[in-house]
């Protein structure tokens, strides 16, 4: 039996990932540290569908939808930014064959809001992966990491973006360079020093690392986590949302899709049941000793323009009236750019993807329906700034 330990498993992906390979014969291992719950707290805003409490949320699964004892899944509270024995505790015990790296503060706007918030963000991320790294290292070198990036790291270059790697020729001599990062936010800047970090110590100690830089991701659910107290943490907010999470819940109260800037920034995207097959696929294929691998994980990149338009006319056609209008940018962002980003790895290892599409609008405009009422109009526009003006 394979032993997986999941890292942010209270998370809006990490949660429904372990579902998904504790239904697959894994042994699950999850771990938290409920620093998001306390953000969310903090900052006043909550997910759209109330979560269970953690401890509550696998019973659920154990008690109720596993099948047999191998899928139920063991779930622990713990810190790894800041208990590192613990941690190395865990690691000497498990030996994972694998570890799905999601334990980080997941949000720009929150890592801008102010100098705590950006040290706290990148303490917790930076800090986190490099205690685990060392744990790895002492007890269980040959285990696969599997660490969740963005493609935020990548920011808009002027040239195609490739994944993570580049090949240049300088004065007459040729290199293999990670990709020249232009990251958005200390959100991001964590992620690229994550990365960094992890890449050195697959050239020095040998480690195996998949890094996966990832889009921005959308859905209300996947097959397993729509069923009953199973649900994971849809953001509507400002702080946490996505961008087509944040339209959805906007237009179903009649509240106008609210676009910053131009809406010409172009990002990359993919569903929430593409993130499950994109980490699978890179299980099945992990990175070599001593191999730093990335990949691009996304299906496809829109502008935030043809987002607007396509949520809206999706809920129109559920008789649904919506208004598109644009605000004032509180990001310190490029409004015309190019964009052209590489995600060949999973599209050859055969990544079966789903497109952005009204029938898949749909499919979150009446799964989240019920729980609409929850919205607080309070928390749908954006408070803070990156510029601090």
């Amino acid at each position: 039996m394979k032993r997986l330990l999941v890292l942010g498993a209270d998370g809006y992906l990490g949660f429904p990932v372990s579902l998904h390979f504790a239904s697959k014969g894994w042994s699950v291992y999850a771990v938290d540290n409920l620093s998001k719950r306390h953000i969310e707290s903090k900052q006043d805003v909550s997910p759209l569908i109330p979560l269970p409490l953690y401890k509550d949320r696998f019973s659920e699964w154990n008690d109720l939808y596993a099948k047999n004892k191998t899928q139920k899944i063991k779930s622990f509270v713990l810190d790894i930014a800041v208990n590192n024995r613990q941690l190395y505790n865990l690691l000497e015990e498990i030996k994972p064959d694998a570890i799905i790296h999601f334990a980080e503060q997941p949000s720009a706007p929150y890592s801008m809001k102010g100098r705590y918030e950006a040290v706290n963000t990148q303490i917790n991320n930076i800090t986190g992966t490099l205690n685990l790294i060392f744990a790895i290292k002492r007890f269980n070198p040959s285990c696969h990491i599997v660490k969740l990036g963005t493609m935020g790291e990548y920011g808009t270059p002027n040239i195609d973006i490739e994944e993570g790697w580049l090949n240049i020729s300088h004065n007459s001599r040729n290199d293999r360079v990670l990709f020249p990062k232009k990251p958005g936010s200390f959100y991001h800047l964590s992620k690229v020093h994550d990365s960094n970090n992890l890449e050195y110590s697959c050239r020095t100690w040998g480690l195996r690392v998949t890094d996966l830089n990832q889009g921005i991701v959308y859905g209300s659910h996947t097959e397993l986590s729509k069923n009953k107290n199973l649900h994971t943490s849809f953001h509507y907010d400002s702080i946490f949302g996505t961008a087509i999470n944040r339209f959805i819940a906007q237009g179903l109260i009649n509240h106008p899709l609210t676009i910053y800037g131009s809406g010409n920034q172009t990002r990359a995207y993919l569903h929430i049941d593409d993130v499950i097959q994109c980490i699978e696929l890179a299980i099945e294929n992990p990175a070599e000793e001593g191999e730093f691998k990335v990949r691009n994980q996304f299906t496809e990149f829109k502008s935030i323009n043809e987002l607007a338009l396509l949520v809206s006319q999706s809920i129109n056609s559920e008789d649904i009236k919506t208004e598109i209008r644009k605000i004032d940018n509180p990001r310190v962002e490029e409004s015309d750019h190019y964009y052209n980003p590489k995600n060949k790895s999973f599209l050859d290892l055969g990544l079966n993807v789903k497109k952005i599409s009204e029938e898949v609008i749909i499919d979150i405009v009446r799964y989240i329906t019920p729980y609409i009422k929850n919205v607080r109009k309070k928390n749908l526009l954006p408070n803070i700034k990156w510029n601090n003006k």
